[in-house]
């Protein structure tokens, strides 16, 4: 199949989709081309994963299951573990994580892998498009001679292109239909037709020059938060010292209709983009010979804001009690790294537990959306912990409260009438009136 008839299948939504990686990323996007007409296939390792989306079982909390019922029950999904299956796709979108090393250097094995796999089942007149976030270069100088190694050769006989996702779990604002996406291609056949695809499906597409300039783009926005939120971050440390409230600040500030954009500081980065990327970047620079120094003090910043949070912890248990974190019960709030979702990809509370527990304290938490801690590679210890139940009459058993993620549904100020302590890293308790004097803003 040539890419003008791949092109028209698109358009008339006659194609098979077939996505890798049933996600954050990856669901919501077989949801788009589900809505739209598109018959899809979802491909993921976890067979538990799988069975349970056969089922109509959603495995992520931003999609309910009754969506993934209505998926299945129009014949046009179906998961499965068989990468196979793949050859029956004229589409297949990689969406696998891409984390960092424990020395902090980009790990794009899932990647490489998928491509292996991709590789054995690849066929003539397929597209191939991977949005997990990466370096400049990975598409071409990565994945493509994976993918080539099939005997198949980019251009000729599959067609190529890079797409960043843009998903931001939790906001009811911004959907993956809604987000233009930016598409390169490995030449323009392959930038066209991944446009045709994905036009079907957003509200815009935005082409540019190559697979690199794509994967830039990503890498630039989400460099661009982290270092606002690097400078939010210091404002704080600074403004804390002068007895001055930062969040009053930044509320001031937002009153500016020009020239000033509000960044929101926290106990630290989480999500599965912003406390990597800038990383990705770092690390591919050097190849260049090129300093990072900007951004790499961004990072420097933002790792060390769970410590200045315990820091705050602690000296607020001294003034108040005397007392010091060694043998003091800590509840958080909050595990999930942003508020209202149950990811906890990189999430800064995991790195609070581990400097709470390096001082001998007692630490449990609650999330009405995580009530089990899954298996990760980063924090197996604490698998299998659960959330304690909602109940702020207990509080008073904890020597302070440490609020590290701001949902919505929690009664904020029922935990400070029973708290005797609350550290509060989101300004979540702003609303709060009374109980103020026990409130730690951090």
């Amino acid at each position: 199949m040539g890419s003008r008839d791949l092109k028209r299948k698109f358009q008339d939504k006659k194609a098979r989709i077939g996505v890798i990686g049933l996600g954050y990323v990856g669901l919501p996007l077989i949801e788009a081309f589900n809505d739209k007409d598109f018959d899809t296939l979802g491909c993921d390792i976890d067979p538990v994963k799988v069975k349970g989306l056969n089922k109509g079982r959603s495995p992520i909390k931003i999609i309910a299951d009754p969506r993934v019922k209505a998926m299945v029950a129009s014949g046009r999904f179906a998961a499965t573990t068989d990468f196979a299956q793949l050859k029956t796709c004229d589409a297949i979108i990689i969406c696998v994580p891409t984390p960092l090393t424990r020395h902090r250097e980009p790990d794009i094995s899932y990647v490489v892998e998928t491509g292996r796999t991709v590789a054995r089942h690849l066929r003539k007149g397929q597209l191939v498009v991977l949005e997990s976030t990466t370096y400049p270069g990975t598409t071409v100088e990565d994945l493509k001679p994976v993918l080539e190694a099939s005997g198949l050769k980019s251009g000729r006989d599959f067609f190529l292109a890079y797409s960043p996702e843009r998903e931001d779990p939790g906001n009811p604002s911004y959907g993956t239909r809604v987000i233009p996406k930016v598409v390169g291609g490995d030449g323009k056949a392959a930038r066209d037709l991944a446009m045709a695809m994905y036009g079907q499906v957003v509200v815009a597409t935005v082409p540019v020059s190559s697979t690199q300039t794509a994967e830039a783009v990503k890498l630039t926005e989400n460099i661009f938060r982290a270092v606002n939120i690097a400078l939010v971050n210091e404002l704080k440390v600074i403004f804390t010292k002068m007895g001055i409230d930062i969040w009053e600040v930044i509320e001031a500030a937002k009153s500016k209709p020009f020239g000033y954009m509000p960044f929101y500081p926290g106990p630290g980065l989480g999500g599965h983009c912003i406390p990597i990327d800038p990383f990705y970047l770092t690390w591919k620079a050097r190849e260049f010979g090129v300093a990072t120094r900007f951004i790499e003090l961004a990072g420097e910043v933002n790792q060390v804001m769970p410590d200045y949070v315990v820091g705050m912890l602690a000296d607020a248990l001294d003034r108040r009690f005397a007392k010091g974190l060694n043998g003091a019960r800590i509840l958080i709030l909050g595990l999930a790294y942003k508020k209202n979702v149950d990811d906890i990809r990189e999430s800064p509370a995991f790195r609070l537990i581990e400097l709470l527990h390096e001082r001998q304290a007692e630490v449990a938490y609650y999330d009405p959306y995580v009530p089990v801690i899954p298996r990760t590679r980063e924090h197996a210890a604490l698998a299998g912990i659960r959330s304690v139940k909602w109940s702020p009459r207990s509080f008073a058993r904890y020597d302070a409260v440490l609020i590290c993620t701001d949902h919505d549904k929690v009664d904020y100020e029922a935990a400070v009438r029973h708290a005797k302590l609350v550290v509060d890293s989101r300004n979540a308790t702003k609303a709060v009136k009374s109980g103020r004097e026990r409130i730690i803003l951090a």
